[in-house]
This record gives C-alpha cells, sequence and structure tokens, in this order.
C-alpha cells in the first residue's frame, strides 16, 4: 500500500463493532475514478429527507463502502466510545496528497509546535505544507443535522467533480469526525422506532445520549473526563492540529436559519489577538457565501449569546491552542418545522445581512446550508492555505516568546482599577502611569509552575496534569531532584513552561479567570456569560503548585502521552498490626471501596493518634491486619500511586468502623446530567451504588433498600410545579417502552419528600447537592435564606449576580463530613443556594461558609460581598438519621476534585458505627 499510514479495517458492516481498533485505517483504492454508492443507493433516500433518520451503524456501512471505492478517502478509527462503540473520521483529500499524507500531518505539528522552527522554514513550510480542517457533527445528538450533514459532506468530497471541490481536495487534509457515536444511534433509534412517520420525534428519550454527560459532553474538553473527548482531543492537539475546528450544533436563534461567527465579546484575555481576527475572516467568509447564495437567515454577534470567553467546548477550547474554532446553529429536523415571523428578524442590518422569509422548512434544506457553510470555510482555507498555516506558527511563536521574558496579561479588573485611578482623565504621563499601573513586576506572568512530588495527595496532581496533556500542553518530569528559586523539587516532580506554543491554555488552567462586569447598561442587569465565568482547573482539583518569574531548566523530560502515577509504597513493618491511610489522598478511597466489597474490616480514626511514634491526623483510615488485605493494597498502591503506612500496634482511640454501603443515587426519565457526572465519579472511585427514580422514592419505606441517598443540582424542588420539577416535559407513558415506565415522574413535595423524611427519621442519610438543598426547608431545620435584601426579598442581578465561578469557602475541618479536607477549599459555585442559620439552630453543623467579603478565586461575582456570613455546607440530624447539605456544585462536571470528600465522607457516614479501637485488641 503506497500510503504509509493506511491500515485496513477487515469485516462487514455487522461485524464492524468488535474489530475495529484504535489507529485502524481502510485502505485507498488503486484507481483515481470516482464511482461511489449514492446516498439514495445507500439508504433509499437522499441525506435529509424528512422523517428519516439513519443511525450510526448504518454510517459506519456506508463509510466503509465509501473509502473502499473512493481514493480521496481513508476511514480512521480514533478510539472507542464510553458505549464501546469505534468512534470514526474521514480523512479526505485528493489521492496524490494521500501518498503524502505523513508528510502534512508533519508539517502541521510542526508549525502548531512551533519551537525549533524559524521564520523562515515557517515560510517554507507554510509553502508546502496543506492546512488540515476539521469538520465534525453529532456531538449532540438530539441536534440531528450535525451527524446527517457530517455524511453528506463525505460523500460530497468523495463524488464530485466540479472544480472547486477538486481544488478544496488538492489544497486541502479535511478530517471529518464523528462527535459522538453512542448518541446517534440511540436518538435515530428512538426517531425511527415510531411506524407512523408523521407521528417521530426525538423528544423523550429515557437516557442520557452521552452515557454520563449528556448535553454536557461539549463542557469536558479541557478535562476531558469522557472517552469520546480524549479521542478528539487527542486528534486536535497531539496528532493532527487542524488549523481551523468547525463545531457543527443546532438550532438557529428564532426567525433565523443559523448562527456563525463572529462572535460578540467578551473574549478571553489568554488569546492570541490572531485568533480573534481570523474568526472575523472566516465568518465574514461563511456570511458572504451565504449571501451570495441567496441563502438568507444567517446571524452573527448580538444574534445570540455566543462569545470567546469559555473554555471547555469542542469549538472553544481550540482557541486556546491557537486553532480557529467555529460554531454554528442551524435549524432542522426530519419532522420538518416552521420559521416564525419576528418583525424584528426581518430587517437586514450589520448583524442579520439577508433575512429569511418565515414560512415550512424541511431538513434537506438545513442540510444545504450546512454544506454552503463546509464550502465557505473550505473555499478560505484553500484561498488563504498559506496564511492559515504561517500564522499557526507565528502565534505559536508569540506564545514562546512571551513565555520566555517578562510578560504582562492585561485583565478586565485592573482596566478598571486603572480608569479608577485617572479619574476619568487621559493620561499625559503616558508611559510612566502605563507602566505603574499596568507593569507591576509583582504582577507579571509566570515563566512556568511546579508541582511537587512531595504534595500529599500527587496522584491527583497526576489526573490534572493528564488533562494538560490531553490537550496537547508540553509537561516534563524530573529525572532526579532538582532546585529552582531557592527550593528542592523532588525526583518525578511535574515541571510546566509557558514557553510553549499552547501557553494560553496553560496560563487557563492555572491562572484566575478575571471576567468583566459586563451589564446591559449602566446600573442595568448583568448579561449572562456564555457558560461558566471562571473554571481554573488546578483551583478545582486542589493541586498545589509553585510560580516561577525567572528562565529556569532542571533534569526534566518530556512526558510522552499520558503521565503514570509512580507506584506507592506500603512502608513501615512486614508483620503490621494494620495499616494507616492518610484522608487527604482522594484515590485512597479507592482501596476502602475495595476493602469493604471483600467484607474486610476498615475504621475511620475520629481523632488525632499517635501509632508507634508518628502522628496521625484524625481522618486517617486504619486498615486492620487480614488474610488478603496486604495483597489489595499492593494492588491499589500499584495502580493508583497511594502509599500506605504499616503499624506494629492498633491505634488507641474513638473511631468509626466502616460498612458496606448501599447507596441510591437520584435520576430521572431522560437522564439528569448532575447525576450523570456523579455517577461518573462513584464509579471511578468504585463505591457501589444504583440509580433510584421518583417512583422508587415514592414507593417506600427506603430504609429497606438504602443506606444513603445523594440528590444531585435539580432533583428536589423547592415548591411542586417550580422550575425544578420537571414534570411539564413527562412524556405520554404509552409512548415509553415498558422497561422504563418505572423512571417516570419527580420529586415532588406532596409525595416524595415525606419518604425521604421517613427514610431520615428511621437512620438513613441524605446527601443534597446544589438546588436540592430546598431539603432543608422541608425538614424544617432553622435555617433562610441568606441572598434577600432588607425586606427579605431575593437580591437582584443588579445587586448581586455569580455565574458559574470558582469561589473559596471556609471549612470546619474538624466536623467529619470534612475530614481531610483544608480549612479552606475551592468550590464550584453557580448561582447556588446561600443559608443563615438561625441563632439557636440547636442540630445543624455548618461545616462550610463565606467569611470574607471577597471569596471570588476565579471568574464573575458582582456583589460577592453579599455572600459574607452565609453558609454553603451544613449537616444537621433529622430523627435518627442525617441530612448533609452540600449547596456548592461540588461534583460539577466531574471537575471540583477539591470538594469531593464532602460528598465521600457523607457516603461513608451513612454506614458507619461509633467504636473505640485499642492498642490491646
Amino acid at each position: 500500500m503506497s500510503n504509509p499510514l493506511a491500515r485496513r479495517i477487515f469485516g462487514a458492516v455487522s461485524t464492524l463493532l468488535p474489530v475495529l481498533l484504535m489507529g485502524a485505517f481502510v485502505a485507498v483504492p488503486e484507481c483515481g475514478a470516482q464511482s461511489v454508492t449514492t446516498p439514495e443507493e445507500e439508504f433509499g433516500h437522499p441525506i435529509g429527507a424528512d422523517y428519516v433518520l439513519p443511525n450510526y451503524t448504518q454510517l459506519m456501512g456506508y463509510w466503509q463502502k465509501l473509502a473502499g471505492e473512493s481514493d480521496r478517502m481513508v476511514l480512521d478509527t480514533i478510539g472507542l466510545t464510553e458505549e464501546g462503540r469505534p468512534q470514526l473520521m474521514a480523512i479526505l483529500t485528493s489521492p496524490e496528497n494521500h501518498a503524502d499524507l505523513g508528510r502534512y500531518r508533519e508539517i502541521s505539528a510542526r508549525l502548531a509546535r512551533a519551537e525549533g522552527v524559524s521564520e523562515e522554514e515557517a515560510a517554507i513550510l507554510a509553502t508546502e505544507g496543506k492546512p488540515v480542517i476539521w469538520i465534525d457533527g453529532g456531538l449532540h445528538a438530539t441536534e440531528v443535522l450535525g451527524a446527517q450533514q457530517l455524511m453528506e459532506v463525505v460523500y460530497q468530497m468523495v463524488s464530485r467533480s466540479d472544480a472547486e471541490t477538486l481544488r478544496f481536495l488538492d489544497d486541502l487534509v479535511i478530517l471529518a469526525i464523528h462527535a459522538n457515536p453512542d448518541g446517534m444511534e440511540l436518538v435515530s433509534d428512538w426517531y425511527m422506532s415510531v411506524s407512523d412517520p408523521m407521528q417521530r420525534s426525538s423528544r423523550g428519550i429515557p437516557v442520557l445520549y452521552q452515557k454520563y454527560a449528556g448535553h454536557d459532553n461539549n463542557r469536558d474538553f479541557y478535562m476531558s473526563n469522557l472517552a469520546e473527548t480524549t479521542n478528539l482531543n487527542r486528534v486536535m492537539a497531539r496528532e493532527w492540529f487542524p488549523q481551523i475546528v468547525y463545531n457543527h450544533h443546532q438550532t438557529g436563534p428564532s426567525g433565523t436559519v443559523l448562527f456563525a461567527p463572529p462572535f460578540r465579546d467578551p473574549p478571553n484575555h489568554n488569546l492570541d489577538p490572531l485568533v480573534i481576527t481570523s474568526l472575523d475572516q472566516v465568518g465574514g467568509a461563511m456570511h458572504g457565501r451565504f449571501v451570495r447564495e441567496g441563502k438568507g437567515g444567517s446571524t452573527m454577534r448580538s444574534g445570540a449569546g455566543y462569545s470567546t470567553w469559555w473554555n471547555g467546548g469542542l469549538r472553544t477550547t481550540p482557541y486556546f491552542r491557537n486553532q480557529i474554532g467555529l460554531l454554528t446553529e442551524t435549524i432542522g429536523n426530519p419532522t420538518p418545522l416552521e420559521i416564525p415571523f419576528i418583525p424584528a428578524r426581518q430587517l437586514p442590518r450589520g448583524d442579520i445581512p439577508l433575512p429569511v422569509d418565515p414560512g415550512v422548512w424541511h431538513f434537506r434544506q438545513s442540510v444545504d446550508y450546512s454544506q454552503t457553510a463546509n464550502r465557505a470555510v473550505l473555499d478560505y482555507a484553500s484561498r488563504n492555505a498559506e496564511h492559515l498555516l504561517f500564522n499557526v506558527w507565528r502565534m505559536g511563536m508569540n506564545s514562546i516568546e512571551r513565555g520566555s521574558r517578562d510578560h504582562w496579561t492585561i485583565l478586565p479588573s485592573q482596566i478598571d482599577e486603572a480608569a479608577s485611578e485617572l479619574g476619568g482623565r487621559t493620561s499625559r504621563a503616558g508611559v510612566g502611569e502605563f507602566n505603574e499601573l499596568l507593569r507591576n513586576p509583582d504582577g507579571r506572568d509566570a515563566r512556568g509552575y511546579i508541582l511537587s512530588a512531595s504534595q500529599p495527595d500527587f496522584p491527583t496532581a497526576t489526573k490534572f496534569v493528564n488533562a494538560l496533556l490531553k490537550n496537547g500542553v508540553v509537561v516534563h518530569v524530573a529525572t532526579e531532584a532538582f532546585e529552582v528559586a531557592g527550593r528542592e523539587y523532588p525526583e518525578g516532580s511535574y515541571v510546566v513552561k509557558t514557553a510553549q506554543a499552547f501557553r494560553p491554555f496553560v496560563l487557563d488552567m492555572f491562572e484566575a479567570q478575571d471576567h468583566p462586569n459586563d451589564f446591559a447598561y449602566p446600573g442595568g442587569p448583568p448579561i449572562a456569560p456564555y457558560d461558566n465565568a471562571g473554571w481554573t482547573l488546578a483551583m478545582q482539583m486542589g493541586v498545589a503548585f509553585d510560580r516561577v518569574f525567572e528562565g529556569f531548566d532542571g533534569p526534566l523530560e518530556p512526558i510522552g502521552w499520558l503521565a503514570e502515577p509512580a507506584a506507592g509504597s506500603i512502608a513501615g513493618p512486614s508483620d503490621p498490626a494494620g495499616y494507616m491511610l492518610d484522608r487527604r489522598i482522594k484515590d485512597g478511597v479507592v482501596a476502602v471501596n475495595r476493602l469493604l466489597a471483600e467484607d474486610q474490616e476498615v475504621f475511620w480514626i475520629t481523632e488525632e493518634v499517635r501509632v508507634s511514634g508518628t502522628s496521625f491526623s484524625a481522618g486517617t483510615f486504619f486498615i486492620p491486619e487480614s488474610r488478603g488485605v496486604r495483597e489489595i493494597l499492593e494492588q491499589v498502591a500499584l495502580e493508583k500511586g497511594v502509599d500506605f503506612v504499616a503499624v506494629a500496634a492498633r491505634p488507641d482511640g474513638e473511631a468509626l468502623r466502616l460498612e458496606p454501603i448501599r447507596i441510591g443515587l437520584w435520576d430521572r426519565y431522560g437522564g439528569s446530567m448532575p447525576s450523570g457526572w456523579t455517577r461518573m465519579i462513584l464509579e471511578r472511585f468504585e463505591f457501589p451504588f444504583e440509580l433510584v427514580f421518583a417512583p422508587g422514592l415514592d414507593a417506600g419505606p427506603l430504609t429497606d433498600r438504602f443506606d444513603v441517598l445523594v440528590f444531585e443540582d435539580g432533583a428536589v424542588p423547592l415548591r411542586d410545579g417550580s422550575g425544578n420539577d420537571p414534570r411539564r416535559r413527562a412524556p405520554d407513558p404509552d409512548a415509553v417502552p415498558r422497561e422504563f415506565r418505572d423512571r417516570l415522574g419527580s420529586v415532588t413535595v406532596a409525595r416524595t419528600v415525606p419518604r425521604l423524611l421517613e427514610f431520615m427519621e428511621s437512620g438513613g442519610t441524605v446527601v443534597a447537592i446544589g438546588s436540592s438543598t430546598s431539603l432543608a426547608f422541608h425538614a424544617g431545620l432553622p435555617v433562610e435564606d441568606h441572598l434577600v435584601d432588607h425586606e427579605g426579598a431575593p437580591l437582584r442581578g443588579e445587586e448581586y449576580y455569580v455565574p458559574g465561578s470558582v469561589l473559596d469557602m471556609r471549612v470546619d475541618n474538624a466536623a467529619l463530613v470534612a475530614h481531610g479536607l483544608p480549612d479552606r477549599v475551592n468550590v464550584m459555585f453557580s448561582r447556588s443556594p446561600v443559608f443563615n442559620l438561625a441563632p439557636d439552630a440547636a442540630g445543624v453543623d455548618r461545616i462550610g461558609w463565606w467569611d470574607t467579603s471577597q471569596p471570588l478565586r476565579s471568574g464573575w461575582a458582582w456583589g460577592q460581598e453579599k455572600l459574607l456570613g452565609g453558609t454553603g455546607a451544613l449537616s444537621a440530624g433529622v430523627g435518627q438519621g442525617t441530612l448533609v447539605l452540600l449547596a456548592p456544585k461540588i461534583t460539577f462536571r466531574g471537575q471540583n476534585h477539591m470538594a469531593f470528600p464532602f460528598l465521600f465522607n457523607s457516603i461513608y457516614l451513612g454506614g458507619a458505627q461509633a467504636v473505640r479501637l485499642s492498642a490491646e485488641q
């Protein structure tokens, strides 16, 4: 085979699932003639026909067939999904380019990395190379247009022989990537399961269309928790380095057909300016082509709320790697719909250059619009190939240069302070005042970050580093001990230097986001950010690191793919009485859960103890020696990097004996995304649990089945019929498959809450997170809403507004629920409840609260001083049981690792018995 990258996929369509392996390719045919199977021949209808939706299995079969028929296409499997399906990517280019595909991939990588490439060499490589253009579909599976237009663009690229298509294939390497295979299979099968085409709908699907995240699969890209995200990130940031990443979504703003860039402000302050100007250029090319083809209804900027501030999405994370991330939101459904008449959308203006007439809209029209958008992007890339390639190098080199010298990132808050300092006047001092206000030496950017291997929870630091590595960041590991700026670091420490091409991503993960105060008008309501305002991952994960402000080096070597935690150890005598486990190591709960599953003893020490001459803090786990225990600990030490300390004697003091726990995790019909993320967390830390739905909760008695119930954000309403009550979206039970009917309904104050109170009265533990902390009021706890004015009315947005941001919460870590935590914890806070405790709140323990008027660590918190004195976490006795209230979103998207112990401790307490340990035992 002439193409060195090509590797075969064998087997018929029916056997694709078991035989496709990561990196497998379909061979490129020898002949150049393009006689390929049409969609009509394959499916019996064109792509975008009304009332039909091919599924992912059919897409796989069709793509395999096209790859076998066309010398323009290679089919690659980039990995497996969470449900085990192969995730496909079609590589489309001319036969001549396929022969040199490895070289073009190498050029794309060298220019993206920039290091060691001179400007002269970059210009030569930009001339020789071919831009790599990413077009995806299907990420949000109920947005069914994405996957269907993806099949169409692949078909057009392998079948059409017009001059423009051939130019695209000659000038470019096109990656057509399916972003959510599991979701397409589920949604298409659901839609087609209704025999009457006129009754088909993608509404009412019983589960999330991505196993854990559902719609949040587009919120995972800087964290890369999910298998699909990791596959996509690896292609984008470590293998192909596309210059343009085009992410298809649905649906367009009402009264239009689609939204396309340019985006509204604010831009993220870490982005290279060329990202912003390039977005404007590509977006302009897209809108220009729509107008030229007479396809009205495209809108931009103020036409929707999309901005370039947030990191974390498939099209936004690329910005921090110097890639041009595009988003379109397009209307369309196989069941025809109507464009409504909205007068304001009928007047041409800068953000709607050509309105569209209202009326009936068919799915094929949306597919055609998507192809116009695709071809506009490809045309821009073809005509500006050298600029695209050279600009990627320029942005990468800009980052390397900024990270190699003193540099200052100007933040919105600094601009506000400077304006206040100048008092509205224009500075005549020029450079002097500029330097004084915006070039303070103490405020310069770091040259690098060092994560010492000596920090207590180094396994979590390794997880953080792997999130960076999945996003293409260069991370080094120390091969021996070294010293920087007077501090010593042990072998195995991680080093992240900012003198690298993806410096914007590095800064965004280590440093605070400083969102501007964005209001509709002075004194008016806040303009909501697109998704979160702050997310700094190092803060969310509680990773300890040092900033270095001068150039440095050491005995370092780059990490190839992912970092493996160094194997943990079992220190101490070989014939111990037992083992001590530091509660600060979060992966230690994996050992605890494995031991409990094998009916081994585990004790939670509730006071500081001294054993064999060593002090151990309250919260430490003690694991008595027994047959099979050491083998379990050795395996966890090897897999997770967890250390254990063997002791010659048992501790002497108060403790809790842990028991196997029966955990019920709330979920609902259709799937809850917060519950899905928590399910992922419980699985990865190996907690046993089962999902429980409203009918099961209402049936009672719950103590027969559970010890602990966990209610995620959105589960428990403040009142029936309120915004948290999903009954308004309840499907027709007769239309629901029998195996899912026991999931219908929702938690209600009238039926479910009394069962929960009975459960706690009988000794059960309930953990309520986010808005579900409204259970405090139903339980009659002596608490009230903290976020009200002097008349008791809720604070207005002009007075107080905290969208998704990272806040610093004071913690009583002597409380059992907070064992293993420091006395200050970074929590993800998003319009979260805040409580006041009554002065005589007997039986209620305050665990976390806001003790400062400036708790914001990253993001935006207008009126943050209003939080002062409010409570964010508490525990209360209810009868013989316990209610734990955790108002911040501590499990948020599987990211807030620093706060996970709140959940883990609450669960263990639900099955713990107080005992006294004695060294004499």
